[in-house]
């Protein structure tokens, strides 16, 4: 047979009892209130969760960072203003040629001039139609026409251009100062030279006429008062190589910065609805993250803090991504955790229970030694106490073992372990201690072939040691145990075969069991615990592998031994 685990003693076991007080569990824990937990015991409210502000903040800024970019369009500004630049030194080159073939007089001496009042009209009905201001200075540096001034009996009149007249609603209005204040937030470039008219305006005012007063165009880029861009372009006017005055158009920066303006707003405007989806999308996104993440939180807590098993983990194992496998860990860990307890509860149970029969049969020898006076019947109580103080000791030298099995291992690495090596030093060890009436153990291994798991060797020595001394106390004196080890596909199979009584119908899983014993026939009672079976398949789960018993039989049915088969993932 097998096993290790005790019937209780005849003629010693008390009647069954409650447990003296002194032997009383831990007292239960007081409820924690929840109005004593603060924000250091408690979660904080959803509405405060800092992961989807994190989620909103880093979508937006990854939208922002782009269409910022893009509504600084330095590159594209300096293309329109080139542009502009291009187009004005055409339209200026054309009206020079114009004015230097109708505006110039020959005088007495064979000199050339530019005719003032022709030159007038002329540079009024050219620029009339591309609405740029042109102004013609003589040789000397002396305005003699200028498009904007007209004049007249009374003098000379200057036209000044109206703005257009503004018709804005109340949400065009305030979208025009959203403009503004995104624009001057934008970085600017290199600051422009401000532009000034005095009255009485001279050519040596402005560097691109005197450039174009020693026959060289020349353009220039200013800011006016406003900070708006005022372009102006100088053209030399020349008859024959010889320089007569010099031509300059201007005009502000109006339709370069309505065209930046139109292509930030629409810009802003697909940032708008990228913004709108952005949004919602973090927000769905925050939704199906941080909900979740803090739903199984706050029943983690409740868990934690909970006195029953009401309390469960939401199950989001239907989404099929990382929250779903943290729900389901964290499900089976609660279920683990729930377990490990049902089993430290029903182990201390049985540790009482086992320990109180000794100490049943103690009480009885001790109070029986203090009545009698015969010597002989004192010795044997005293026999009796010291089987039973032995018994305890054993008992507790198990029960510590086994609580400290799991602690262990958790802290213990795992190493390759030789099973064959580690067989044939256990075969060896048996051989040279056995006496000659004892079972013998016979290696069944196969040849050439390495058999390695990865496992912590002592543990597993613990396990083998066990199960060969269960093998040899129920084998007939001479007879053989069996020790085999072979691969089967990605696991090895360990096997204690003995040539016993085999194990008892329907006892083929309670031998393992704590505490529980069926010796041979003729062993002093106590000698063993019955937690030896229960410790080797406790260190055989933990390393995920499997301990089970099974009989031996032959064609006929007959029980020929027992056999015992550990099963772990090969290394």
């Amino acid at each position: 047979m097998t096993t290790t685990a005790e019937e209780p003693r005849l003629g010693t076991r008390a009647p069954e009892e409650p447990l003296r007080a002194d032997l009383k569990g831990p007292e239960p824990r007081p409820p924690v209130a929840a109005a004593s937990r603060g924000r250091e015991g408690g979660l904080p409210r959803r509405r405060r969760s800092s992961l989807s502000r994190r989620i909103l903040a880093v979508n937006v800024l990854a939208l922002a960072i782009p269409v910022a970019g893009l509504l600084y369009l330095d590159q594209l500004r300096s293309s329109l203003v080139q542009q502009q630049f291009d187009l004005m030194q055409t339209e200026a080159a054309l009206i020079s040629g114009a004015l230097a073939a109708s505006g110039v007089v020959v005088g007495p001496a064979g000199d050339e001039r530019l005719l003032p009042e022709t030159t007038r009209s002329t540079v009024r009905r050219l620029v009339d139609v591309s609405k740029l201001r042109a102004r013609l200075f003589d040789q000397d540096g002396l305005l003699i026409a200028d498009s904007l001034r007209i004049g007249g009996a009374d003098g000379e009149f200057e036209i000044e251009m109206l703005p257009p007249p503004q018709n804005n609603t109340v949400l065009v209005s305030l979208g025009q100062r959203l403009y503004d204040w995104v624009a001057a937030l934008l970085p600017r470039g290199k600051p422009l030279p401000l532009y000034r008219e005095r009255f009485g305006q001279q050519g040596t005012d402005y560097p691109e006429v005197i450039q174009a007063l020693l026959g060289n165009p020349a353009s220039a880029l200013w800011a006016d008062s406003h900070g708006g861009l005022v372009l102006t372009v100088a053209v030399p006017v020349q008859r024959y190589r010889e320089v007569l005055g010099a031509l300059m158009l201007s005009t502000n920066g109006d339709s370069i910065d309505a065209a930046i303006r139109d292509m930030r707003i629409n810009i802003l405007k697909i940032f708008g609805v990228a913004l709108g989806v952005t949004v919602l999308l973090s927000l769905y996104l925050a939704g199906a993250i941080a909900r979740p993440i803090h739903r199984l939180a706050e029943a983690a807590e409740r868990v934690r803090r909970g006195l029953g098993r009401q309390s469960e983990i939401p199950d989001f194992t239907r989404r099929g991504d990382e929250i779903g496998d943290l729900s389901g860990i964290l499900r089976e860990m609660t279920q683990a955790l729930w377990a490990r307890m049902d089993a430290i509860e029903r182990f201390a149970a049985d540790v009482a229970h086992e320990i109180k029969n000794p100490l049943s049969s103690l009480r009885s020898a001790v109070e029986t030694v203090a009545r009698i006076e015969d010597p002989v019947r004192q010795r044997r109580l005293m026999a009796i106490i010291l089987d039973d103080v032995q018994r305890l000791d054993r008992l507790i030298t198990d029960i510590s073992d086994a609580s400290r099995v799991d602690a262990e291992l958790s802290r213990e690495a795992k190493q390759p372990v030789d099973v064959a090596r580690m067989l044939s030093t256990l075969a060896e060890l048996h051989e040279a201690t056995a006496l000659p009436e004892s079972a013998r153990l016979v290696l069944d291994l196969p040849a050439g072939q390495r058999l390695l798991v990865s496992a912590v060797e002592d543990r597993l020595v613990q396990i083998l040691r066990n199960l060969i001394a269960n093998a040899v106390s129920f084998s007939p004196p001479r007879s053989r145990i069996t020790l085999s080890a072979r691969r089967e596909g990605q696991r090895l199979r360990i096997a204690v075969t003995d040539q016993g009584p085999g194990i008892p119908e329907g006892k083929l899983e309670a031998i393992f069991d704590r505490f529980y014993t069926e010796r041979p026939e003729g062993e002093k009672f106590g000698t063993h615990s019955g937690l030896g079976l229960s410790i080797s398949r406790q260190i055989a789960d933990a390393h995920g592998g499997r301990l089970f018993a099974e009989n031996v039989t032959d064609s006929a049915g007959k029980v020929l031994g027992a056999r015992f088969v550990l099963l772990l993932p090969a290394a």
